[in-house]
C-alpha cells in the first residue's frame, strides 16, 4: 500500500516512520525533550526492519538528540539512499556535544546551516522532504523563508519542502504560497481528528504527515494498567502541550475514549495500535502516518497494520459515533 507526498508526485509507503525517539536524550536543565536512552543497534535493525515491512517514509528533525536521530538514520540507510524518502526538519536548535537544547531560530541563515549539518549527518546530498519545525511562527516570518526553500529545490539540495504546525491557517497560507509545498505535518490521531488541517491538506494537494498517531504510546495499550515512563521520558514532563499524559503514567480521561472503541478498533485481529493506523489511514487518502518505533518489536507491529488495510467504512463510523457523536 503506497501514497503520493502531496503535489510532489513522490511515493511512499502508506505508513511511514516517525524517529523522534530513536534520537535519544535531548534536555535543556532539568526538562526533557526525548523518549530517554535509546539502543543505537535495535534502532538501526528497527529502521530496517520497517523498510523491509513496506516503510519507505522517515521523519526526523535537526534537534531529535541534537542530532542524533538524523546520525542513526544515515547509519541505517547508507548504501540504500535511492530506496528512502528522507524528512527532517529545522527551527530548533541543540549542541550535538552537550545534548543541550537551545533557542528557536527562525533566520534564513539558519534554514541553510541547519540543512547543512542535516545533510552531514544523514550522509546525503539532498533531503526529500525539509520541514519547517516552529509551529507557531508567525505567517509572515515563515512566508519570508520560501524564496529561500524555492532556491534550494533549484539547486538540488531538497526535493520539497513543508510546515510541521497544528494551526489551519498557517498551513493554508504557506502551501498556497510556496510552489515547493508538498506536507503539512500536523497532530492527527483517532483521539484528535485535526479535521481543519487535514481539509487544507486535501484542498491544496499536501500530504497530510500525521504525527503522534498513536498519542506519544497512548494507543499502543501499554500505560492502561498505570505504567510510567521512565523520568528522562518528555512524556514525564508538565508541559501545558502534554495532553495523553499526567505525570508520566497515561491520563485516566483518555484512556477511558480509548476504552470506548477499543472492541472496533481491535476488530479483524488488530492490535489496538494497528487499529489507531488504520483509522487513520481510513480517514484520507492524503493521510500519512509515521508512528514512532525503538525495537523491532514495534516496527512490526506499526508495519503490520498494512496487512488488514484501512478500516472498513462501517467500523469507521462506529468509531465516529462514540468519539465525534
Amino acid at each position: 500500500m503506497t501514497r503520493i507526498l502531496g503535489r510532489s508526485g513522490i511515493e511512499v509507503g502508506a505508513i511511514g516512520v516517525g524517529c523522534w525517539a530513536i534520537g535519544g536524550p535531548l534536555q535543556a536543565g532539568s526538562d526533557q525533550f526525548g523518549y530517554g536512552p535509546a539502543d543505537d543497534d535495535e534502532s538501526i535493525a528497527t529502521l530496517r526492519r520497517a523498510h523491509e515491512l513496506g516503510a519507505t517514509f522517515f521523519d526526523t528533525a535537526s534537534n531529535y538528540g541534537a542530532g542524533h536521530s538524523e546520525k542513526i538514520l544515515g547509519r541505517a540507510f547508507a548504501g540504500h539512499r535511492d530506496e528512502v524518502v528522507l524528512a527532517t526538519k529545522w527551527g530548533y536548535t541543540s549542541d550535538e556535544a552537550t545534548r543541550e537544547a537551545g533557542p528557536e531560530d527562525a533566520s534564513a541563515a539558519y534554514l541553510r546551516s541547519s540543512l547543512d549539518d542535516s545533510l552531514r549527518r544523514l550522509g546525503t546530498d539532498c533531503i526529500d522532504l525539509f520541514q519547517f519545525h516552529l509551529g507557531g511562527a508567525e505567517i509572515p516570518v515563515a512566508l519570508d523563508l520560501i524564496p529561500v526553500l524555492d532556491e534550494l529545490v533549484t539547486a538540488g539540495k531538497i526535493r520539497s519542502y513543508g510546515w510541521s504546525t497544528d494551526d489551519p491557517g498557517r498551513a493554508e497560507a504557506f502551501a498556497k504560497a510556496g510552489a515547493g509545498c508538498t506536507a503539512i505535518q500536523h497532530d492527527h490521531s483517532v483521539l484528535n481528528d485535526a479535521a481543519d488541517v487535514l481539509a487544507v491538506c486535501e484542498a491544496l494537494d499536501q500530504a497530510s504527515i500525521a504525527r503522534g498517531p498513536l498519542a506519544m504510546g497512548l494507543l499502543s495499550g501499554k500505560y492502561h494498567a498505570g505504567r510510567t515512563v521512565g523520568e528522562r521520558d518528555v512524556r514525564a514532563m508538565d508541559y501545558d502541550w502534554m495532553t495523553y499524559f499526567t505525570n508520566g503514567t497515561g491520563d485516566p480521561e483518555w484512556i477511558a475514549r480509548i476504552d470506548a472503541v477499543r472492541d472496533v478498533l481491535t476488530s479483524g485481529g488488530r492490535t489496538l495500535a494497528q487499529g489507531a493506523l488504520a483509522w487513520l489511514l481510513a480517514r484520507s487518502p492524503a493521510m500519512i502516518p509515521i508512528p514512532g518505533c525503538r525495537t523491532v518489536a514495534q516496527a512490526e507491529e506499526n508495519l503490520g497494520a498494512l496487512a488488514a488495510g484501512p478500516l472498513s467504512e462501517d467500523e469507521f463510523r462506529q468509531i465516529e459515533s462514540v468519539l465525534r457523536p
